[in-house]
């Protein structure tokens, strides 16, 4: 038996307690890693409450990412047994061990140490495929970021960065500006009265992109702040409130409203996430992509944890320390 973070019922992070479940066994051809960190994100706020879009039934596990070290890998695996990696299980996350695709399962560079490497699969993965696959950002773009001191906000600022755009990153307080600059923003808007900022910081032409996991009212001065065949990449809703959009004022400068769901992608297209893995190594190896890493708990404190990211006090990525 191992210990484990259980969701005993759907009614937030107060329904979260430990327990004891089995320990995953060898033998249904998926990696076993012994967890030492575990990445703490939204969605697993949301499944506490029953609100995410995969509804999960109690009991269960919550935890999407971790860190840990190998200790099964079946043959033809991409890691070997002892390995440091970083994985992204789904759900199951937030125990001592956990069981996960091996086409999920990555190896995490000497420099990387494993409570960083926790924070790296959901954010910067997620990321990554809007910036790229999605978005199409190219070169020389400026690039709006909402709630650019959280974890998926950090991960924006330092892809598109590391992709030679122009970041202007919008925070809702000083101190979260400082976290967007050290993430490395150019610079740095808070959140009231951000559209006319960017008016003037783009010489009133507007920004090439949006990165959005806000939403909520921001939504249209986010429209408005597009330049000519801008696009607004839709990747969360941390304000709570799913915003609508005129479609007509998309024809106005040629502008998109594009979804970022890179969960329902992996589940269709698994191995283009090992792909993704790829591009980042390098710059995971330089430094250039370092995750900000916030508040960490003990498992044990794991509610706590998913009452920060739901009260969105958090700066960087929330993290649980298992080892």
């Amino acid at each position: 038996m191992m210990r484990a973070v259980r969701v005993t019922s759907l009614d937030g992070p107060d329904a979260v307690e430990i327990g004891e479940v089995p320990e995953p066994v060898p033998g249904d051809g998926r990696v076993i890693v012994e967890v030492h960190a575990a990445g703490a994100a939204f969605p697993d706020v949301l499944l506490t409450r029953g609100e995410y879009q995969i509804r999960m039934e109690p009991p269960f596990t919550p935890g999407a990412e971790v860190s840990g070290i190998v200790r099964h890998a079946p043959e033809g695996a991409p890691v070997r047994v002892g390995e440091r990696v970083a994985a992204f299980p789904g759900t199951g996350g937030f125990a001592e061990q956990v069981a996960v695709d091996p086409r999920l399962v990555f190896g995490v560079p000497d420099r990387v140490p494993l409570e960083a490497a926790a924070a790296l699969p959901l954010n910067y993965l997620t990321v990554h495929f809007a910036l790229t696959r999605r978005g199409g950002l190219r070169e020389g773009e400026t690039v709006l970021v909402h709630g650019a001191a959280g974890g998926i906000g950090t991960a924006a600022v330092q892809l598109a960065r590391v992709m030679g755009a122009r970041v202007i990153a919008v925070v809702s307080s000083a101190a979260k500006g400082e976290v967007a600059r050290k993430a490395g923003a150019h610079e740095v808007v808070l959140a009231e009265g951000f559209k006319d900022a960017v008016k003037e910081l783009t010489s009133g032409r507007g920004v090439d992109m949006v990165v959005d996991p806000v939403g909520g009212d921001r939504f249209t001065d986010s429209l408005r702040s597009l330049a000519r065949e801008g696009r607004l990449l839709v990747i969360g809703f941390a304000a709570g409130q799913i915003p609508t959009v005129k479609v007509n004022r998309l024809l106005l400068n040629n502008t998109a409203v594009i979804g970022v769901g890179w969960p329902e992608l992996w589940l269709h297209e698994m191995d283009y996430v090992q792909r993704q893995w790829a591009d980042l190594r390098p710059h995971l190896e330089s430094g250039a992509i370092d995750p900000v890493l916030g508040p960490s708990f003990p498992l044990e404190d794991a509610a706590e944890a998913l009452r920060v990211l739901d009260r969105r006090q958090a700066t960087g990525k929330v993290l649980l320390k298992v080892r």
